[in-house]
C-alpha cells in the first residue's frame, strides 16, 4: 500500500515538524529511587506526576525511556540538569 501513512508515521512527522524532532532519553540505574527519578522528571522536564511515574516505570522495566521530544535548544539544558542530579541521559 504505497503512499499510505500510518498513525505512527503521522505522529512522528508532527513531532519532527513542531518540536524539533530530538528525543531526551533517560536510562535505568541501580542507584536512584523511583521517587527521586519521578521528582527530577517533574521538576526538570516539566512532566505531570502521571507522566513522570509512567516514564519511571518504563525506565525501570525497559532500561530507558524517551521522556521528552523537542528542539536541541530545549532538551540540552534538561539533559544537563538531569546529569547534575546523577541521572544518565542523552539526546538523540
Amino acid at each position: 500500500m504505497e503512499g499510505v501513512i500510518t498513525q505512527t508515521e503521522e505522529k512522528k512527522s508532527l513531532i519532527d515538524q513542531s518540536e524539533g524532532g530530538n528525543e531526551l532519553l533517560v536510562f535505568n540505574d541501580d542507584v536512584h529511587t523511583f521517587d527521586y527519578v519521578i521528582d527530577c522528571l517533574q521538576k526538570i522536564c516539566k512532566l505531570t506526576k502521571e507522566q513522570a511515574v509512567t516514564c519511571t516505570n518504563i525506565i525501570h522495566y525497559k532500561g530507558l525511556c524517551i521522556v521528552k521530544h523537542g528542539s536541541l535548544d530545549t532538551l540540552k539544558p534538561m539533559c544537563v540538569e538531569l546529569e547534575k542530579k546523577g541521572l544518565s541521559c542523552e539526546i538523540r
